[in-house]
């Protein structure tokens, strides 16, 4: 005799032609109030009920940058594949352009600004140095689709090739480090550079944080901007910049100027000891904390490397979510929908990370591991669950309980520079790649002889 099992299940969704619009788990921190609040204020609510109501639309903007490699059509039936038994509509490719189109950037933008900063409640060493926030900012390119109208906004990058095989917008995040939350975005053509479009994310700024910096930043007009809004600078420089000498410090750092500013410069050699040899290198560090006793010039010397949690950020975005691809959009009006519907899930995701963190004080954020919050979120929205709060509060989640199931280990001391990996011919790739993990010794050295 042949024995069938039958598994049902219930789920909790919109009703009508509303119930397509869900991101799973992740409709909790993205619920239908907050969308239709910045449809309302956007002016991009429907006049009529359709098939495709702006909510839904918003939610499948969403949806796509979940699953970047397939068609809007297939991303579709992954939102109506858990509302089985529930009459849903099957849009046409074109209806579905049509709608987004209708829907437009504006809501995006708006749920972008609405969620955007550090995640509430998380006070966790990587996120705090010595009652500061510390966040970092920085710049990469995205590759975009190859049509007349994005090649026209969005130019080709140069590179040692004689240029890159697509247009590429240029991006910038002032990201939180520890949680990797983005607290603000900016992003537009690469005929402009990073130093550009920098000043745009000092509106973020207040009091209370400090901000790591590349060289490519050591301007003068920008540390005098975040300066103006209270908030604090460490940035390196380059070797041969000259900075007077105004007053040396007992711990060998000194008082200097960088424009109007006063700023503590740190001269220091940095040594990284392991069994395969060692690794020297000299950094200068300029910072806005003066105070040598509140903020030893040694322990700054070690905040600077929480710096790489942006470009952890970037590796999330461009490798872990987007595997690697050209974004969808082949307008420049569809590719800023395209990059703040991406934004925004990226820092839903990170938000759900620090939830569950943070339910285990004593567990650093940096072991969370991002794939595994991504493809749970994946799995969720395809059965459509977890869309609504059961009647007692889980901060974790589904998502949160499979993170804290499998946290990752404590992060490696980075022992090499970055190297390319994957390069765009076999017969150019540079650098070699090795996954070996050593122990290693780290040395810092206070220069206190050099002189500027």
């Amino acid at each position: 005799m042949d024995a069938k099992s039958v598994i049902s299940r219930e789920v909790a969704v919109a009703a009508g032609s509303f119930a397509p619009g869900h991101l799973g788990e992740l409709t909790r921190i993205v619920p239908f109030e907050m969308v239709d609040e910045v449809l309302a204020e956007t002016g991009r609510t429907q006049k009529r009920i359709r098939d495709l109501p702006s909510r839904v639309v918003v939610y499948l903007l969403l949806a796509g940058s979940l699953f970047p490699g397939i068609g809007w059509q297939q991303v579709w039936q992954r939102l109506t594949a858990g509302l089985e038994g529930l009459a849903t509509a099957a849009p046409t490719a074109g209806a579905l352009a049509q709608a987004r189109r209708r829907v437009g950037t504006g809501p995006l933008h708006r749920l972008f600004d609405l969620l955007r900063g550090p995640a509430a409640g998380v006070a966790t060493t990587g996120v705090w140095w010595r009652g500061l926030l510390v966040c970092a900012v920085d710049g990469t390119l995205v590759a975009v689709p190859d049509s007349p109208a994005n090649q026209a906004e969005f130019v080709r990058h140069r590179c040692n090739n004689g240029g890159a095989g697509y247009p590429s917008l240029r991006l910038l995040v002032l990201v939180s480090c520890g949680t990797r939350t983005v607290l603000d975005a900016v992003f537009g053509p690469t005929t402009n550079g990073e130093t550009f479009y920098a000043p745009d994310l000092v509106r973020s700024l207040r009091e209370g944080m400090i901000v790591l910096l590349d060289r490519n930043f050591a301007v003068q007009a920008l540390v005098e901007a975040i300066t103006e809004k209270s908030a604090h600078v460490l940035v390196r420089v380059k070797e041969h910049r000259r900075l007077p000498v105004l007053k040396r410090l007992p711990d060998g750092s000194y008082f200097s100027r960088l424009g109007a500013v006063t700023v503590r410069v740190i001269d220091c050699e940095i040594t990284v000891s392991t069994s395969q040899g060692r690794r020297t290198g000299a950094y200068r560090l300029v910072t806005t904390l003066t105070d040598a006793h509140a903020h030893p010039a040694a322990e700054l010397i070690r905040l600077y490397h929480e710096r790489w949690e942006v470009e952890t950020s970037y590796l999330e975005i461009k490798s872990t979510i987007l595997g690697g691809r050209v974004l969808r959009a082949r307008t420049p009006a569809g590719v800023s929908q395209e990059v703040f519907a991406l934004l925004v899930t990226y820092q839903v995701l990170r938000l759900a990370m620090a939830d569950a963190t943070s339910t285990r004080p004593d567990t650093d954020p940096d072991r969370a591991s991002f794939s595994i919050a991504l493809n749970t979120a994946r799995d969720l929205l395809v059965q459509a669950a977890g869309v609504f709060n059961d009647t007692a509060i889980d901060l974790a989640g589904t998502i949160g309980r499979r993170i804290l199931a499998d946290l990752m280990p404590d992060r490696r001391i980075r022992t090499r520079p970055r190297v390319v990996k994957r390069a765009i011919s076999k017969y150019n790739a540079r650098g070699t790649v090795d996954r070996t993990t050593y122990k290693a010794t780290i040395s810092i050295d206070i220069l206190t002889t050099r002189t500027p």
